[in-house]
């Protein structure tokens, strides 16, 4: 009798719980956005917290400490990306002063000549009868338009941001009750394993940022290195320290944030070199044509990237979640195989959350008779 009992319990349970991942499935599409935005908000309270518990300590004002903390990284942030804003439009409006000047576009128009005629006919294919001016004139144009449509969907972001901010405030307002009011929940025969499982779950997630920041902090620091390397044999690049920076911070987005820092070089080499004779005729180590410093540019982050990517993160971002690197690479292509970048972006606090969890199922179930 207890054993019918105990299939119809599991049966009533599966059946639940298939109900359950229905109704996530049909909901998911109209929660997923505001889910993504409390978990960004829950990751920068985790950052945030300590600054704002050592204000508390001092000012004794919980509220007055979060506004501080809070104003002082927008505004940090709203600096920097006003700062390198203004400085990349100034660079952008002074090229496109160059490019109406007529020797500038006869110039453009030799090196585009001399290019064709150093390449296979092959690779030429049919002959374009527009100008190569024109042509350039043409991408500039359908570049800006691409720039006000990107400029639309950055409405989207701001608000997403400010959701954020909001989120991030209320939970750092609230934090020590919130965890007060999970820890309520617990059975007291489980307390002491609960009160574990949350402190082992906030170390992981600390210690992941802690471990990310370092890596992007060493990315920036390389890159910027590598460009003013790069300028020292005459790539003629402006605005160094934003593009490393921005190259750090991008890089903790796998895949797509690698490149965002090596295509905003691209356009800066561009810009400053385009129609300079000798930056056209440049040769990478001396025997490979990488015009305008491109080739070395890319060199440059493919080197950053590898170093990055085969030491740096495994070893910061391994070591700081008690994660082996060949785990971490695993974790990194699962989260990417199911949900694309931003699945890389959590796949690894998530698995060190899941060790976490492990971990304490595997004591429990060992030492349940003394419980």
């Amino acid at each position: 009798m207890n054993q019918q009992k105990d299939y119809i319990q599991l049966i009533y349970r599966l059946l639940v719980g298939l109900l359950g991942i229905g109704f996530l499935y049909v909901i998911w599409p109209y929660i997923s956005s505001v889910l993504l935005m409390l978990v960004f908000a829950f990751l920068f309270t985790t950052v945030l917290l300590p600054s704002v518990d050592a204000l508390e300590r001092k000012i004794r004002n919980r509220g007055l400490s979060v506004l501080a903390v809070t104003i002082g990284l927008i505004t940090a942030i709203s600096i920097f990306i006003g700062s390198f804003a203004t400085n990349l439009a100034d660079q952008a409006g002074d090229f496109s002063q160059r490019l109406e000047t007529e020797s500038f576009m006869d110039d453009f128009n030799t090196f585009i000549d001399n290019t064709k005629a150093k390449l296979p006919s092959f690779v030429l294919g049919e002959s374009d009868a527009q100008d190569p001016a024109e042509k350039l004139n043409d991408i500039m144009g359908g570049l800006m338009s691409k720039l006000l449509t990107f400029a639309g969907a950055l409405g989207g972001f701001v608000f997403n941001m400010i959701m954020v901010i909001i989120f991030t405030i209320i939970l750092l307002l609230n934090y020590h009750q919130f965890k007060k009011t999970l820890v309520s929940f617990i059975p007291n025969k489980f307390f002491e394993v609960g009160l574990r499982l949350i402190f082992n779950i906030e170390q992981q997630v600390s210690n992941y940022l802690r471990g990310q920041f370092l890596a992007a902090t060493s990315v920036a620091i390389m890159s910027i290195v590598g460009l003013y390397i790069l300028n020292f044999f005459g790539a003629n690049l402006t605005l160094v320290v934003f593009i490393g920076i921005i190259a750090g911070l991008a890089n903790m987005i796998p895949l797509v944030g690698p490149f965002i820092g090596m295509l905003i070089a691209f356009a800066v080499a561009l810009m400053n070199n385009l129609g300079i004779e000798a930056a056209q005729a440049h040769m990478l180590f001396n025997t490979i044509p990488s015009p305008f410093y491109i080739l070395d540019v890319v060199l440059l982050f493919i080197i950053v990237q590898q170093i990055d990517n085969n030491f740096i993160t495994p070893l910061l971002v391994g070591e700081s979640v008690g994660l082996h690197p060949m785990m971490v690479m695993i974790a990194l292509l699962i989260g990417g195989t199911l949900i694309g970048p931003m699945g890389m972006l959590f796949a690894v606090p998530a698995a060190g959350i899941i060790k976490v969890v492990g971990q304490e199922i595997s004591f429990v179930t060992k030492n349940a008779h003394l419980l």
